[in-house]
């Protein structure tokens, strides 16, 4: 459940410049990455293609408007289990992650053991999520729901540089 995340092998820094480059519009085409970093096209693709093989490169998300979809509300939503076994936190898990209404899964420490991050239509169908759905969950013990006024997300992540 912890430490999903493997280590990778060094990016150097003609991989960071890719990945520059492809977190700012991953429909680029490789030949315009390639004249980004200033590399061949074959070099560009060898190295894309390692990226995606060391599993550095994951795959490409299309971002939509919420509000466009008819679920303009998002929350986050904190949630306790009892009791706090792994088969009950990983069924609780895979449960909440299958809800139409959930946009990401949080497992966490602290007061909390989930963070919810939910969006819907209005607060009404929010109160029905936390209130008909979340809490008559046999292994929830206790919600703390919060209203997202602004979701500011970082689009582009750069690797650590290794030492």
């Amino acid at each position: 459940m912890f430490g999903r995340g493997a280590r990778i092998d060094a990016v150097d820094e003609l991989d960071r410049a890719i990945l520059r480059e492809l977190q700012s519009d991953a429909r680029r085409t490789n030949r315009d990455v390639a004249a980004a970093v200033g590399v061949s096209p074959s070099t560009a693709l060898e190295r894309t293609r390692a990226l995606r093989r060391r599993g550095v490169i994951r795959g490409a998300l299309l971002d939509v408007d919420l509000g466009a979809m008819g679920r303009p509300v998002q929350a986050l939503v904190s949630v306790r289990i009892r009791p706090p076994s792994r088969a009950v936190i990983e069924e609780f898990r895979d449960w909440a992650q299958g809800l139409p209404e959930t946009l990401g899964v949080f497992v966490t420490t602290g007061t909390a053991d989930f963070v919810l991050h939910v969006a819907v239509p209005d607060n009404d169908r929010l109160y029905a999520f936390v209130i008909d759905r979340l809490t008559q969950h046999t292994a929830v013990a206790d919600v703390r729901t919060s209203v997202v006024f602004e979701h500011l997300r970082t689009t582009r992540v750069d690797p650590v540089a290794q030492d």
